[in-house]
């Protein structure tokens, strides 16, 4: 059986994520032409990059190469009338509720629950795709990939951080696993 290998990389930081700001489909907050194809010999063999179809998440696919292809799987999650809105001046019975309560939308959006179904299907598709896969994406995305993989209750998707451009590793070959790998040792 031949190995399927998934790294995911959040897409650079955005101006609405320095503002403390639900995302929206915003550019990055860098010169991201400037810095096309920066990381593109990141790895030893070109893999299969795919990237969300949000602006900030095509933009950093770029730093890894021209041939992106946009999976709607890895769009980010969807957040409703919260696009885009200060965290702060949310409605805190609707924001409790929303991160207590995973099948909660208040937003009118997608809940955790369905972002979560969303990313462990195609994670489940990925398992008859072998080769080395780049998917950059969203930190909700990358979360629901950890919690699926490492077979965690959703009540622990709040407790993982992830931070712009960070990757994370994951392999199938019968059963998924996370990878550690020293960034020597990243191709």
């Amino acid at each position: 059986m031949l190995a399927t290998r998934l790294t995911l990389i959040c897409h650079a930081v955005t101006p609405l994520q320095k503002q403390g700001r639900f995302p929206d489909d915003e550019s990055v907050a860098m010169d991201w032409q400037g810095a096309a194809l920066s990381l593109a010999r990141r790895y030893k063999k070109p893999p299969r990059l795919l990237c969300g179809p949000e602006a900030r998440a095509r933009q950093t696919a770029g730093l890894f190469g021209y041939n992106a292809e946009v999976e709607t799987a890895l769009r980010d999650a969807d957040l409703g009338t919260w696009k885009g809105q200060d965290i702060g001046q949310l409605d805190s019975d609707e924001l409790t509720a929303w991160t207590t309560d995973s099948a909660s939308a208040p937003h009118g959006g997608e809940s955790v629950d369905q972002m979560c179904a969303r990313v462990g299907q195609w994670l489940k598709f990925l398992e008859t795709q072998p080769g080395h896969v780049v998917a950059v994406t969203h930190p909700f995305v990358i979360r629901a990939a950890m919690l699926y993989v490492m077979q965690f209750p959703i009540s622990m998707f709040y407790l993982i951080d992830v931070e712009p451009l960070s990757s994370v590793e994951l392999r199938f070959n019968g059963r998924w696993r996370l990878r550690l790998a020293a960034e020597s040792s990243v191709a």
